[in-house]
């Protein structure tokens, strides 16, 4: 298995499912939809959309089955960075290497532009899996349960309160990190498995041994990866790294690399990666290229 390769490929999937599954830029009104499709194809990573994709290939066929769902998981991501970027939230200026969504438009146009991925997110999981309801509210208890207010937003809420702050505790920063990255990456495991045992008509609900080992998986590969993020942003440039490098000393957030230092948050950042692969080890299915995966995401330079 060439992981580049294989990488390039599951990308581009990702690329022309947002492509068919988004409304075009021209739809009206235009500046909105110009907006939404400037964040989503400014290029990134594609993290979660390539789990969801290769987790269901573990249970069923190498199908588009998935894409749908991973879709809507970039929209829902795409989303919490526009609104991220905010100036009444970290007020940055780069995102993906060009400037954020309030900066190349305006702030209410981003605003809007998150909002609309976000509940498009949820509106493209309905009516792709439409004929299969049992699966449908599946993925959208998983992407909600997410994406709401004890996960994702969550995460962000308890994030801006950290700022500054000198007492923060080890707990503090574990809610943030499991929530504000690792429970996206962890739903975008999880989906993909949903809707690979359902093509086999496998039982998916919530306590299936294999979606349980994708939550552990997801759980450990979220905070090794977020762990990297705290690491590059006090090592790495901001040519590297596409986004305003620094910022997080310069916020005074609280980090690994705050609470930590250096070298102990990268030795975190090996431990987690080494649990997330013993997880994916007890996985069915072929899984070199999840294997690669999940190494690159712990050795990244950006």
């Amino acid at each position: 298995m060439d992981y580049a390769l294989e990488l390039k490929r599951q990308v581009a999937r990702v690329e022309r499912g947002i492509d068919q599954h988004v409304p075009a830029a021209a739809t009206r009104p235009g500046r909105l939809h110009t907006a939404m499709r400037y964040s989503l194809e400014a290029g990134g990573k594609r993290i979660r959309p390539v789990l969801a994709l290769t987790a269901a290939e573990l249970f069923g066929p190498a199908d588009d089955s998935a894409l749908p769902a991973a879709v809507a998981i970039e929209c829902v991501h795409t989303y919490s960075l526009i609104h991220d970027d905010l100036p009444c939230m970290d007020n940055d200026d780069l995102r993906r290497g060009r400037p954020t969504a309030h900066k190349a438009f305006d702030e209410a146009t981003a605003l809007l532009a998150g909002d609309a991925l976000l509940t498009h997110g949820f509106g493209l999981v309905a009516e792709a899996y439409a004929g299969q309801p049992v699966l449908a509210h599946g993925l959208m208890r998983e992407l909600a349960a997410a994406a709401g207010s004890r996960r994702l937003v969550g995460g962000q809420m308890e994030d801006l309160l950290a700022e500054k702050k000198a007492n923060a505790t080890a707990d503090e920063l574990e809610f943030i990190h499991l929530n504000k990255t690792a429970a996206m990456i962890e739903a975008a495991l999880v989906m993909g498995g949903l809707v690979g045992l359902a093509t086999r008509s496998r039982p998916i609900d919530a306590g299936n041994v294999e979606i349980q080992a994708l939550r552990n998986l997801g759980r450990h590969l979220g905070l090794a990866f977020q762990i990297m993020d705290d690491v590059l942003d006090a090592t790495a440039d901001t040519a590297t790294l596409g986004k305003t490098a620094g910022k997080d000393a310069l916020a005074d957030k609280t980090t690994y690399v705050k609470l930590y230092g250096l070298d102990a948050a990268r030795r975190m950042a090996r431990e987690h990666t080494a649990s997330a692969l013993a997880a994916l080890a007890t996985l069915p299915g072929p899984k070199d290229f999840l294997h690669a995966l999940v190494t690159a995401m712990a050795e990244r330079k950006s």
